[in-house]
């Protein structure tokens, strides 16, 4: 194989005690998206030869998101399991297995750490094969280095240990260097060493942390690189910590979109997962969700108080107003729904108006049906289209209509009432020969 081949392994094997939660921590969301999610979006960012994800605790659960993801290639993700969490190390170990064969630099990630991209990952595999080292410690400076193994240096500057904080002195604990939990080993090291760890510490755990210091005991090279943006490779270990990074990646995807030329009112109050899609010159305003798997076309309005849900098509011009709620619908090329509606499971064409108050019953307790507005249509204030049902081209429901499944609006008819009828005279073709 290449010598310049790279391999990931993602640690997503932990409980995560410290967010008084059954759920995997890895499972915690960051802009709609599990953490894990994060992290391997960064790590296959850098087209690795194959990733190793070590499962444990909820092993079925994130085994199923990351299978989830957008980016998911079942040809380079591999699973590994471990049964029993005893410490990084333990987990490295158990991902030996799906490295069998592997030559080249294997990085080392925590599945908790979602703010982490490619280009950081890039950094750390490149400094690894410029140094010679069999080992390199990504490390940062973090405002409170509490909870963090401490980076021990030597006069020279050289890496000489990393000490878990449970573990430290108060003179170890005074420094404010500490490893960031990434790393790049030269997978000829990797299997003997790890052999060799022992769980003599506070938490009989085997700590992944201790792979530099037997290396460097042997005279094999060990070297670290900095990281200067720490925010970049700042774990999440408990709630708190979730929000601060929920908060950087919203700023950070409100940021592209604004650069790209989309109007944002308010970016406090607006929230735009990583992987939807919004067109220049559209305008969001406050109190705006746009999930995950979202399209919004170029000139557009949306908010305030909107909510955009998976599956939803915005085209060019089309206009969602406050307390409107879409979900799994297109809504053509300059159709409005300005108030209080609910369009789900539907088909909105060009132009048309959804009145205040419209909503789409699209289940019926077993089933999602589908809606079908055509071109031009008209509802009026309250309308409620009971799935499956079609309103044709240029129709127009009255204010509170209840059109029935089955029944449906023809084009360019009117109904009104509870249940509608079609109102005499409408929605039909002059006789041939007539006025």
């Amino acid at each position: 194989m290449k010598k310049s081949a790279v391999a990931v392994v993602i640690l997503a094997a932990g409980k995560g005690t410290r967010m008084r939660s059954e759920r995997p921590k890895v499972l915690f969301e960051v802009a709609g998206r599990p953490m894990v999610n994060h992290v391997l979006d960064a790590a296959l960012g850098i087209r690795p030869d194959r990733v190793v994800v070590v499962v444990g605790h909820g092993a079925a659960e994130v085994r199923s998101a990351v299978r989830g993801d957008s980016l998911f290639d079942g040809k380079v993700v591999r699973f590994a399991l471990q049964k029993e969490q005893k410490g990084t190390g333990h987990a490295l170990r158990c991902a030996l297995p799906a490295l069998r064969g592997f030559r080249g630099t294997v990085l080392v990630l925590s599945g908790d750490v979602p703010l982490v991209g490619a280009e950081t990952l890039r950094t750390l595999a490149a400094a690894h094969a410029r140094s010679g080292a069999a080992a390199t410690v990504l490390t940062f400076r973090p405002a409170d280095p509490t909870g963090y193994g401490r980076v021990v240096r030597d006069s020279r500057g050289a890496l000489l240990d990393i000490v878990e904080d449970r573990d430290a002195d108060f003179e170890t604990r005074t420094i404010a260097e500490v490893n960031s939990g990434l790393y790049a080993f030269d997978a000829a090291v990797l299997p003997s060493t790890l052999r060799r760890l022992r769980s003599a510490n506070s938490q009989g755990e085997f700590y992944v942390t201790d792979v530099p210091r037997l290396l460097r005991r042997e005279g094999i090279p060990v070297g670290a690189v900095r990281v200067l943006e720490p925010e970049v490779v700042s774990g999440v270990n408990d709630l708190s910590e979730l929000a601060a990074a929920s908060a950087v990646m919203r700023r950070r995807v409100l940021e592209r979109f604004l650069a790209a030329g989309v109007e944002i009112v308010d970016p406090s109050s607006t929230f735009i997962a990583p992987d939807a899609s919004v067109g220049a010159g559209t305008r969001i305003e406050p109190f705006t969700v746009i999930e995950g798997g979202v399209r919004v076309g170029r000139s557009c309005s949306v908010g305030p108080f909107a909510r955009l849900r998976r599956g939803t098509v915005l085209e060019d011009g089309a206009s969602i107003g406050n307390f409107v709620e879409v979900k799994a619908t297109r809504v053509g090329r300059g159709a409005r729904a300005r108030h209080l509606a609910y369009l789900g499971d539907a088909d909105v064409g060009a132009g048309a108006n959804i009145g205040a108050g419209t909503i789409t019953c699209n289940y019926d307790g077993r089933r999602k049906h589908p809606t079908v507005v055509g071109e031009g249509a008209f509802l009026g204030s309250g309308t409620l289209l009971v799935a499956p049902v079609t309103v044709g081209r240029r129709a127009v429901t009255g204010a509170g209509a209840v059109v029935l499944a089955g029944k449906g609006v023809p084009a360019g008819a009117t109904a009104v009432g509870v249940p509608a009828r079609i109102v005499p005279g409408t929605g039909r073709r002059p006789a041939r020969g007539r006025r």
